[in-house]
């Protein structure tokens, strides 16, 4: 009975299924087109804040997506195999794969730990260098930032998983079952019809994208027509995608059976919608409560960058996003999007928290102190 008991739990499988999530996310996406569609000033406040999240911001993450989700998909890189090669330096490693932009590889190192095969110190350290989908926005808006961040997450979350297995060893909270990762059987979804036009449209955005970054003005009332429209037209047709899309935003980016323009044009359309919600929280307090942020948040500057850390410690990379857009935006300092890019886990956290949920736990909080200790280091030295 044991023996049989130990067969089924060895071949135990995460399936992420899509129940109720499209349901929440058609209301989250026709409230947004909603509010696009108001009239007066307010309708106009949340169609420029559409359009501009769009051109400024969404060309450049689908940019980004198409070289990155490229290179993704074009390598044969088997890193399980790689990983049980190189055990002596799996804390290193596993930062490594948690610091590069999205939470594949992060994903990777967490399943391999939920099987036991690699440290806790490693699992903290692949948490601890996560930033997730997140990074994409930075990257693409802000190149520098994002390599700081990066080399930043590789450096604090080797020597925080170095410091975890130190304290506790290396049998530390070690899981001993057998996990697969599985996905929803999708490989082509209702909206990818729409990708053709999705792409007609990205393509003259990202030139407008461009245009705008150099800032170049076109005193044309044809080429402002088009540019309302194309803006306008790209951010509704992305949340329209993203709102009917049955799959999870965790699946858009990570699961590699997918098509390589499917998993850009999803992904591009989740960060897009968060985007877009970031954008709409400024305008619509602003607009309703006559408070500069900015102000606000250098009033509170000393509490901002822990409030970011905070927001780290929520599941998946959607409310990341919007903190990364807070950044972008000048509303907070960099302190705080380092201290939320350390705290935060990004989707690598729902394997975790469905398979080990203490570990996970207790790896969130660990990642909290080095994202204390940086985010005011920075904060009190350059800032």
């Amino acid at each position: 009975m044991n023996a049989l008991i130990n067969a089924i739990n060895s071949q135990k499988k995460l399936i992420f299924a899509n129940e109720g999530r499209l349901l929440k996310k058609s209301f989250f996406g026709l409230l947004i087109l909603a509010l696009a569609f108001q009239s007066g000033e307010f309708g106009n406040i949340i169609r420029n804040s559409m359009i501009d999240a769009y051109i400024q911001v969404s060309v450049f993450v689908g940019f980004t997506l198409f070289v990155f989700i490229g290179l993704d998909s074009l390598t044969k890189f088997d890193v399980k195999l790689f990983l049980s090669k190189t055990q002596k330096i799996h804390v290193p490693l596993a930062a490594f794969l948690g610091a590069i932009p999205g939470c594949g590889g992060a994903i990777i190192v967490v399943t391999q730990y939920i099987q036991g095969r690699i440290s806790f110190g490693s699992f903290v350290a692949v948490l601890t260098a996560t930033m997730g989908d997140a990074a994409f926005l930075i990257l693409a808006i802000e190149p520098s930032t994002g390599l700081l961040i990066f080399i930043l997450g590789i450096m604090v979350g080797s020597v925080s998983g170095y410091c975890v297995d130190m304290l506790h060893g290396v049998d530390f909270m070690l899981p001993q079952s057998k996990i697969n990762v599985e996905f929803e059987k999708f490989k082509k979804t209702f909206v990818s019809n729409f990708n053709i036009f999705w792409i007609l449209l990205f393509i003259p955005g990202f030139v407008f994208g461009i245009i705008s970054a150099f800032q170049i003005e076109f005193k044309s009332n044809i080429y402002n027509n088009i540019f309302i429209l194309v803006g306008s037209s790209g951010a509704i047709l992305s949340i329209f995608m993203w709102s009917l899309n049955p799959l999870s935003d965790f699946q858009c980016s990570t699961d590699k059976s997918r098509g390589y323009v499917s998993r850009v044009v999803d992904t591009t359309n989740f960060v897009t919608t968060w985007v877009i919600s970031g954008f709409l929280i400024f305008e619509i307090f602003i607009y309703f409560t006559n408070i500069d942020l900015k102000i606000f948040f250098d009033l509170w500057l000393p509490f901002v960058p822990l409030v970011a850390i905070l927001f780290g410690f929520l599941p998946g990379c959607g409310p990341q996003v919007v903190v990364a857009t807070f950044y972008l935006n000048g509303y907070i300092p960099l302190s705080a999007e380092i201290g939320n890019a350390i705290s935060n886990d990004g989707d690598a956290l729902f394997p975790a928290i469905a398979l080990a949920p203490k570990a996970a736990i207790l790896a969130t909080l660990y990642s909290a102190i080095p994202a204390i200790v940086v985010a005011y280091s920075y904060f009190y030295i350059f800032e």
